[in-house]
């Protein structure tokens, strides 16, 4: 959200799940205790609204509350049916879906095929700037012959991605007679009303303070009954007070974000077990091409390359994240079909600061360049102000910059950001969905999600041949000139970091392993105790 992701979204930060025992006391930011499981994080929630949420914070409660047509397995990466009973295609452009019978919302409305498809055309109809309607733009129209019929009409004969974009967040069943169609619903009206299908309804919430959550009874999807009845959310300012609730066993679950440094710590006790796996989560650097440095887009890209080139990720990943994220060098991290490392088969893995330098002069970029640069600590963890301390210095040094540095509050920041608010500033990736296209075509079409004015004919085309491609080895191919390419001549993000998915768990806590999987969707009902 991902980054999200990220991100959200997608669209982000290190993907971190500590576990401990529950006990009774209070601690860091607030109380917590009673039945069931308690959860902590440092996370915040952008909005319960669909249309508006397409971030790490929002994806935690839509995950619990939400039904989808297709979702993924505990510790799979192939979706399979959720509130549909099959789905598949039924001509190269032609996506149906036949919904589970007496499907219903918790407040009692029936969930029809008529839901799907207002669901559907609201997400795209909204084209919120905070949401994640930029994952359904190869989607050209949805219907609904009968109830339980939807059929998705898409722009591009056999779209490789689309199943896989069905457990998103840009494809959450929404009740027509809760959500406005033009329009976001407030938090509070979404709670009040209750147009939850999910494995859990959400029993009271203070936003972003404690949220409860309680198994939904009349949930008929792909998880089945959640292992857990009651689950609370505590929400923390101070990572710090989260491990110290961890460390105390004042909650059972520390969801995002450890840091770490408390990772070291935590290895180290004999009441918890850490588990580690891939994540698949990403960090970068964005630039609003039309408020960033540089008079022409000739002076722009080269403002982009020289920072690109200036930049030691070996660093930030030894001295920062203690190895706990690694050196990026394409928008896709390795270990994905189509991954290439095309930053650095291009100008090399080292900071290069001839390179960076000849890159000004030959646009006729006057140094130094002044940078804004914006980052937050609040969502992609207290580590940020370290990391981006280290960047400063590393761009200064070259004599090419002078850096600027602010860090701003999560929700103020997500506004600010898709409203032109920051020519240069930090963002991070939570995966939809384990593809390539993931990581590409959320950000590099032309009404990508990071609003920042990228976008290209070229590059449009190469999204378009590499989703509609059926063959591996010929779509892995296009995969890797699309990267080549967005390095070499557009380079609208700096790639940095990659995580991994990092579970500290106590003893008696089952089902951790299940939820650390590429689909990054943290899912409630797996957990007990």
């Amino acid at each position: 959200m991902r980054g999200k992701k990220v991100a959200a979204v997608g669209f982000a930060g290190l993907t971190v799940l500590a576990i401990a025992g529950c006990g009774s006391g209070k601690t860091g930011d607030g109380g917590g205790g009673g039945a069931g499981l308690v959860v902590g994080t440092t996370d915040k929630v952008t909005s319960l609204d669909p249309a508006m949420a397409y971030d790490n914070g929002s994806l935690l409660a839509e995950t619990q509350v939400y039904q989808f047509l297709l979702n993924f397995p505990a510790g799979e990466a192939a979706p399979k049916p959720d509130a549909a009973d099959k789905c598949g295609f039924t001509t190269p452009t032609v996506y149906t879906c036949t919904l589970k019978p007496g499907l219903k919302f918790a407040n009692g409305d029936p969930l029809t095929a008529k839901s799907v498809k207002f669901s559907f055309d609201r997400m795209v109809g909204i084209k919120h700037p905070q949401g994640p309607s930029a994952l359904l733009v190869g989607l050209d129209h949805t219907d609904a012959p009968d109830d339980k019929t939807v059929a998705f009409t898409l722009k591009n004969a056999n779209d490789q991605t689309f199943p896989a974009i069905l457990p998103t967040q840009a494809a959450a069943i929404v009740d027509e007679k809760v959500f406005p169609a033009d329009r976001v619903l407030a938090d509070e009206d979404v709670v009040k009303a209750k147009p939850f299908s999910g494995p859990y309804t959400i029993a009271s919430y203070d936003k972003n303070k404690l949220v409860s959550y309680q198994a939904n009874p009349d949930y008929n999807g792909l998880f089945g009954k959640p292992a857990t009845d009651t689950v609370t959310v505590k929400y923390y300012a101070e990572a710090a007070n989260l491990k110290l609730d961890v460390q105390q066993g004042n909650v059972d679950v520390a969801w995002h974000t450890l840091t770490p440094t408390d990772i070291d710590s935590l290895r180290g006790s004999d009441k918890v077990t850490v588990h580690q796996s891939p994540g698949g989560d990403t960090r970068y650097i964005v630039f609003n091409l039309n408020t960033q440095p540089g008079g022409t887009p000739a002076q722009k890209l080269a403002v982009r390359k020289a920072v690109a080139t200036s930049v030691d990720r070996d660093a930030l990943s030894t001295d920062i994240f203690k190895g706990t994220w690694t050196p990026l060098y394409s928008p896709v991290p390795q270990g994905l079909p189509g991954a290439t490392e095309a930053f650095k088969d291009i100008y090399g893995a080292k900071p290069n600061k001839d390179a960076a330098a000849k890159f000004l002069a030959d646009a006729g970029v006057t140094t130094p360049v002044t940078l804004n640069l914006q980052y937050n600590t609040d969502h992609y963890g207290s580590t940020s102000s370290e990391e981006y301390a280290a960047i400063k210095s590393q761009l200064e040094s070259t004599g090419l910059f002078k850096v600027n540095l602010q860090s701003t509050e999560w929700v103020s920041y997500q506004k600010a950001r898709s409203t032109d608010g920051y020519p240069v500033y930090q963002f991070g990736w939570f995966p939809d969905f384990p593809d390539a296209d993931d990581y590409l075509t959320p950000f590099f079409t032309a009404d990508n999600f990071l609003q920042n004015h990228f976008g290209d004919p070229k590059i449009t085309d190469e999204l378009k041949a590499e989703v509609t491609e059926v063959d591996p080895a010929k779509r892995a191919a296009l995969l890797g000139t699309l990267q080549h390419d967005l390095m070499a001549d557009f380079m609208p993000i700096v790639p940095l970091l990659t995580g991994n998915q990092i579970a500290v768990a106590g003893k008696s806590v089952q089902g951790v392993d299940k939820t650390l999987d590429p689909s990054s969707k943290f899912r409630f009902g797996v957990l007990s105790k």
